[in-house]
């Protein structure tokens, strides 16, 4: 179940907050801890030793921090059968059967075929447990025998899923009082209409130009057509991430819960060293805290500095997918930032103008790497994108932009728009107003009528 459909819309939402509301305040806690277990288990009702698997997995894990917290002389030993079993389950299901093909590639073995299926979020709890773990291992005065609030905070339906990230030390409070206010709950309300709108209106629409691309054939699209269909895929995956943030950030209000911002206007970044700080923040933040700055950060020298930003940006890269197209993105994001940091990034931020121009072109490519799984099939991406790397190539017709443009020409100005602080701007000063009220309203039912003809699709980065 996924908050852009229908049974989420007209079923477990209204259901949630009549008995989140109806509850004494004292009570609220645990009718969020029996949603989100609810939530979870409608999202594995194929799979229901997921559901099963996620409740070991918070048991587990919050007897590893009382005993973290009470075991002082072997807390070492504790934070590390943690991290071994969150990882470890992490591996298991993401990335055993990436390395059993690797072995095979590099040993005269043949190894049994193993898929398993993803659970949903597994990436995202395995990061915010082993947080938790870490920050009561470096002696935060966390109070591990609440076990209700940690188990809420450990599986909250707004952020189980995709995120953000978020650390114990950034709800602790919250989930001990929090103030429910009309006002914070009419934003709440707003910010999701805004987030569903984002997705099913603008994010599932524009990325069907990236799909008829790729039905097309990538040998098969003329230039122009090949620089608007990576341009679709890159707007598609920030508004449908950015969308999903903007709903769990909206459903936390509607709560009184903060959850962190996950996005800054990324696309407005001058390098991409500025972009990694805005996109996906509390992933970025995680690697920051709990990666880099325990290898050493950029405190021990220039050598180390930058063997530590490798060592993130692979992890970043095998983070996101189980396959060799994200580990050449990690490198290639590396590469690109070691660059920034020996000088280019002074240059972009004096002149913003090449700044930008940089990251129009930038951007793409990196993203072009992140969406395409086949090494081969990126290198025939690359060669319409730049036809003089390999003749000038086959088309349907050379006039095929044209057909394109005219479908999604107005779509992909409008995604663009949304890139900006524009509209959050004008939001912020307009959107209490009635003209603005009964736009979202507006936004909200054509969301519901087009998910009624069955034009959506799943989050993005549900696969992670």
């Amino acid at each position: 179940m996924v908050f852009s459909s229908l049974p989420f819309l007209f079923g477990f939402m209204p259901l949630y907050f009549a008995a989140y509301y109806l509850m004494p305040e004292k009570y609220r806690n645990a009718v969020l801890l029996a949603g989100s277990l609810i939530f979870y288990a409608i999202g594995t009702k194929d799979q229901p030793l997921y559901f099963f698997g996620l409740l070991l997995s918070m048991v587990v894990n919050i007897l590893l921090a009382q005993k973290i917290q009470a075991d002082r002389e072997r807390r070492k030993l504790w934070l590390t059968a943690g991290i071994l079993y969150d990882f470890g389950l992490l591996f298991l299901f993401k990335y055993l059967g990436f390395f059993c093909r690797t072995l095979e590639l590099l040993l005269p073995v043949q190894l049994p075929d193993i898929r398993l299926a993803l659970p949903p979020g597994i990436s995202f709890f395995t990061f915010q447990v082993v947080s938790y773990l870490a920050d009561v291992y470096r002696g935060a005065d966390y109070d591990t025998k609440a076990v209700g609030r940690v188990a809420t905070y450990m599986s909250m339906f707004p952020q189980i899923i995709s995120g953000p990230i978020t650390t114990y030390d950034q709800l602790e409070t919250s989930l001990k009082k929090r103030a429910h206010i009309p006002r914070i709950f009419d934003s709440g309300l707003r910010e999701f209409c805004i987030g569903l709108g984002m997705k099913v209106i603008l994010a599932n629409q524009i990325g069907r130009l990236w799909s008829d691309v790729t039905a097309i054939g990538y040998e098969s699209i003329s230039t122009p057509l090949a620089w608007m269909g990576i341009a679709a895929f890159s707007l598609q995956l920030y508004l449908d991430f950015y969308s999903y943030s903007l709903m769990a950030r909206g459903l936390g209000l509607m709560m009184g819960l903060q959850l962190p911002q996950n996005f800054h206007y990324p696309y407005m970044s001058l390098s991409m060293t500025d972009f990694w700080r805005r996109w996906h923040m509390s992933l970025g933040q995680w690697f920051r805290d709990y990666i880099y700055i325990p290898l050493g950060g950029s405190r021990q020298g220039k050598l180390r500095t930058y063997r530590n930003m490798l060592i993130v940006w692979l992890f970043t890269g095998l983070w996101h997918g189980a396959s060799w197209n994200f580990v050449l993105w990690g490198l290639l994001l590396f590469l690109i930032l070691s660059i920034e940091r020996l000088g280019l990034k002074k240059i972009l931020e004096k002149i913003p103008f090449l700044g930008h121009l940089y990251m129009l072109l930038v951007i793409p490519l990196t993203w072009l790497v992140f969406a395409i799984s086949d090494l081969s099939r990126i290198g025939v991406y690359l060669e319409r994108l730049f036809p003089f790397l390999a003749g000038e190539g086959q088309y349907v017709y050379a006039q095929d932009y044209i057909k394109y443009g005219q479908t999604y020409g107005i779509l992909l100005i409008v995604c663009l728009l949304f890139c900006t602080p524009l509209p959050r701007k004008l939001y912020q000063k307009y959107g209490r107003s009635l003209p603005a009220t009964l736009a979202l309203t507006a936004v909200f039912w054509l969301s519901v009528w087009l998910l009624h003809q069955g034009l959506n699709d799943p989050f993005m980065y549900f696969r992670f």
